[in-house]
């Protein structure tokens, strides 16, 4: 039985939920009921990691296509000051229109270079992760803008839809919608052909370059996505927002089973990993631990996790 179930899920697939159970129990037995396990806390772990998950549904696509996106964290903040600088005198629906508009731009300018321009990946989004910083700390001229639509807060950040908070509507939405292309449609079944083999891809007619462009295009709106969460969440925007997430979401994309060579992920895995580095990041804050432990926490588990992934016999 275990062979079968090793098989349908692979081996990383095993481990990441063996891992979240462990990391839960080992929490739940040292911090008690009276921090951890209270309702409060678990719901905030959930809704804090609403924007990170909703990025790891866009890096599954690109990571999956053999690509790389850095600057997805940079495109975070961004959308949310270009959001919040177009309520200031303009409906609501132009400032989130404005905000996911400003995340597939640039998205659409990484997928240009990489899939036109022949650039590597890691290359491009390394350089537009500094150029896009930097233009998020021009418009804001390093000030907190505040979100002044409280439509945009409800509907963003601290609102509700039949008691669901609206950021775990907004989490479960993207999971669905990613999890439904990603597995149901020609456009999934293309991305994982092309980052299998790119060669075999092109010649069976699939257009490559497409591919590589439209990953990249998504993985810049659900940044943009991503930001506007942030800012309904915090009622402000502000240039260091998605600075940290970096690490967290590609963290949580290859701890849940997406390969860093491409031709294998899975959008459940992301949503798994990135509840996994929240619960993780909750625990030993209440722990008392420091900063610096937790990157170094997040380091290690990364590093296990690609060696997992790179010798998965499933792969």
């Amino acid at each position: 039985m275990l062979s079968t179930l090793t098989s349908r899920t692979g081996l990383q697939g095993l481990i990441v939920y063996a891992g979240f159970v462990l990391i839960f129990l080992f929490f739940a037995a040292t911090l008690g009921s009276e921090s951890f396990l209270t309702t409060k806390n678990l719901a905030n772990i959930v809704l804090q990691t609403a924007p990170a998950t909703v990025m790891a549904v866009g890096l599954v696509f690109v990571l999956s296509a053999g690509e790389i996106d850095l600057s997805f964290g940079a495109i975070v903040a961004l959308a949310a000051l270009v959001a919040a600088i177009a309520m200031r005198n303009q409906p609501m629906i132009v400032g989130v229109l404005a905000g996911l508009g400003s995340g597939a731009a640039a998205g659409a300018v990484n997928g240009l270079l990489v899939a036109y321009g022949r650039l590597p990946s890691f290359l491009v989004t390394l350089a537009t992760m500094g150029v896009i910083a930097g233009i998020g700390r021009s418009i804001s001229d390093l000030q907190s803008i505040p979100v002044i639509s409280p439509g945009f807060i409800s509907f963003f950040g601290g609102g509700s839809l039949a008691g669901i908070p609206s950021l775990i509507i907004w989490t479960l939405a993207a999971i669905a919608f990613g999890h439904l292309v990603y597995r149901q449609t020609r456009f999934g079944a293309h991305v994982l052909a092309v980052g299998d083999n790119p060669r075999a891809a092109l010649v069976s007619g699939i257009k490559v370059a497409r591919i590589r462009l439209s990953v990249l295009i998504l993985s810049g709106a659900c940044a943009g996505l991503a930001g506007l969460l942030y800012a309904g969440r915090l009622q402000s925007a502000r240039y260091t927002l998605g600075e940290s997430d970096l690490m967290t979401v590609i963290a949580a994309v290859i701890v849940g089973g997406t390969a860093l060579n491409g031709g294998k992920g899975t959008i459940f895995g992301a949503l798994v990993g990135s509840l996994m580095m929240g619960m993780l990041n909750n625990g030993l804050i209440l722990m008392g631990l420091s900063v610096s432990y937790q990157m170094i926490i997040k380091g290690l588990i990364v590093l296990v996790a690609v060696a997992i992934s790179l010798r998965d016999p499933n792969r």
